[in-house]
């Protein structure tokens, strides 16, 4: 089974279950993404670390603290206004607001709340401040094109017909 296995410059398929600390499941991905091992990703490095030397098939556990994953939940980057301030395309919960600073740097907030004629939004990742467990399923393992070890794994995204 040579070549099936996970080592630098092979290209991972997995599919993953991400859970709370309570064992809650908070995402599920059944369709496999795939990224260049030890190379270009934005895969969380302890979950890289953790499949090194897996095959194909197997299921591999790891907790990740949220230092090591999506950082700790920042209450800097919450904010709550009057409803009546808010335009009403945004009155909304999950609705997507972009904002940008004095240095021009832009970010997406959320709607997290609304009540008591108040509106939160979150700037958070929605998982920080949260230890998780993923459990990933390696799918497949081929080597890496050129192109794959320069600049990554190119996701496509699906065409809706």
């Amino acid at each position: 089974m040579t070549g099936e296995c996970v080592a630098k410059d092979k290209v991972i398929s997995l599919t993953y279950r991400i859970l709370d600390d309570a064992g809650n499941l908070l995402e599920q991905v059944d369709i496999p993404i795939s990224y260049v091992h030890g190379g270009k990703s934005d895969l969380i490095e302890k979950i890289q670390t953790a499949l090194e030397g897996h095959c194909v098939g197997d299921q591999v556990e790891v907790t990740v603290a949220p230092q090591d994953a999506f950082g700790e939940h920042d209450p800097v980057l919450t904010y709550t206004d009057d409803l009546e301030n808010v335009p009403p395309e945004f009155r909304r919960i999950g609705a997507e607001v972009e904002m940008q600073n004095e240095q021009g740097d832009v970010k997406t907030f959320v709607v997290s709340r609304i009540e008591g004629g108040k509106l939160t939004v979150d700037g958070n990742h929605p998982l920080a401040g949260k230890v998780l467990t993923f459990r990933v399923k390696i799918e497949a393992v081929r080597d890496a094109t050129e192109d794959e070890l320069t600049y990554g794994v190119q996701r496509t995204p699906p065409t809706l017909h």
